[in-house]
C-alpha cells in the first residue's frame, strides 16, 4: 500500500507540473505554444521509448511495431496543442481546473449517453460542479480569458476522447508510448511552423522538455505502475488533487494569487465531481455485490 500511495502521489504531482511548466514557459513569452507542444511531444516520446526499450528489445526477435492507434494519436496531439495555446492566457490554477472539469464532464456525459443512469447523489454532484464551472468561466465572477478558456475546454474534450479510446487497451503504457511516437511527424511540422511564425525559443524550451519527459512521459509510466493497486473509484478520486497541486505550484513557483472566487469555485467543482464519482462507484459496486474498496482486485 505504501508503494502504491507513493507512486500515486508522484504521478499526481507530475500531471499537475504540466500546468506549471506550461505557464512558466509561456507566461513570460520564453517560447511560443507551437514549439512548446512540439518539444513536449518529442521529449515525451523519447523518454517513453527509453523506458520501454528493454521490453522492446526482448520482443525484437518477433519484429518491432509501434503500438497505439491513429484516433488516439489525433486526440493526444490535439490535446497537447490546445493545452499549450490555452496557457498563453490562463493561469496555472485556472487552466488546470477548466481542463479537469472538461475531462470529467465529457467522460460522465459519454457514460450517460451509453446507458449509465446516475442516482440522485450523482446528479446532485453533477449539478454542483456544473453551476460552479459556469461561475468559474462567467465574466461577472472570475472572468478568465474567453479564448484561453475555450481552448482549454477543447483540450479537455480531446483528453477525454483519448482516455475513452484507451479504456480498451490491454497495454496502456506501450500504447501511450506508441501514440507519442506517432505524433512526431505532426510535432515536427508544428515546431517548424512555430519557429517561422515566432522566434527561436529561449529558456521556455527547457520547461517544454521537462513537461514532456518528466511530467508527461515519466508521469504516465508512474501512473500506470500505480493503477493496478487502485480501485476505479479511488483512481478517479485521487485525480481530483491535480488542480489543487497545480494551484499550489502556481502560488509557489509563479507567484499567482488564489482569489476567494477561484477558491470557492475549485472546492465546489472538485467536491461535486468527488460526490458523483464516489456515489457512482457505490451504485455500480452494489449491482455486483461489492462495496467500495481501497484497492483493486486485479
Amino acid at each position: 500500500m505504501i508503494r502504491i500511495a507513493v507512486l500515486t502521489v508522484l504521478a499526481m504531482i507530475a500531471f499537475a507540473a504540466n500546468s506549471v511548466f506550461a505557464r512558466l514557459a509561456m507566461g513570460p513569452g520564453d517560447i511560443d505554444p507551437l514549439q512548446f507542444s512540439a518539444l513536449r511531444l518529442a521529449s515525451g516520446a523519447a523518454i517513453l521509448a527509453l523506458l520501454l526499450a528493454p521490453r522492446a528489445w526482448r520482443r525484437s526477435r518477433h519484429g518491432f511495431s509501434v503500438q497505439g492507434n491513429w484516433p488516439a494519436t489525433l486526440a493526444l496531439f490535439s490535446y497537447a496543442v490546445l493545452f499549450s495555446l490555452a496557457y498563453v492566457a490562463l493561469g496555472a490554477a485556472t487552466g488546470a481546473l477548466i481542463l479537469f472539469a472538461s475531462v470529467q464532464a465529457a467522460m460522465l456525459g459519454w457514460a450517460i449517453l451509453n446507458g449509465d443512469r446516475p442516482g440522485h447523489l450523482e446528479w446532485l454532484g453533477l449539478g454542483i460542479a456544473a453551476v460552479a464551472f459556469c461561475l468559474l468561466i462567467s465574466p461577472a465572477v472570475i472572468a478568465p480569458d474567453p479564448l484561453g478558456a475555450t481552448l482549454m475546454i477543447g483540450s479537455g474534450l480531446c483528453w477525454a476522447a483519448y482516455s475513452l479510446i484507451g479504456q480498451r487497451s490491454s497495454a496502456p503504457l506501450e500504447d501511450t508510448a506508441g501514440n507519442f511516437i506517432r505524433t512526431l511527424p505532426a510535432a515536427v511540422l508544428v515546431g517548424i511552423a512555430g519557429w517561422f511564425v515566432y522566434d527561436t525559443p529561449g529558456a521556455g524550451a527547457l520547461y517544454a522538455l521537462a513537461s514532456g519527459a518528466l511530467a508527461s512521459g515519466l508521469g504516465y509510466a508512474i501512473w500506470y505502475a500505480a493503477l493496478p493497486g487502485l480501485s476505479r473509484t479511488n483512481a478517479a478520486i485521487v485525480q481530483l488533487s491535480v488542480p489543487a497541486i497545480a494551484a499550489i505550484g502556481g502560488v509557489f513557483f509563479i507567484g499567482e494569487k488564489l482569489t476567494p472566487q477561484l477558491l470557492v469555485a475549485s472546492i465546489a467543482i472538485l467536491g461535486g465531481v468527488a460526490l458523483t464519482v464516489y456515489a457512482g462507484g457505490n451504485r455500480r459496486n452494489r449491482k455486483t455485490g461489492m462495496g467500495v474498496t481501497m484497492t483493486a482486485s486485479r
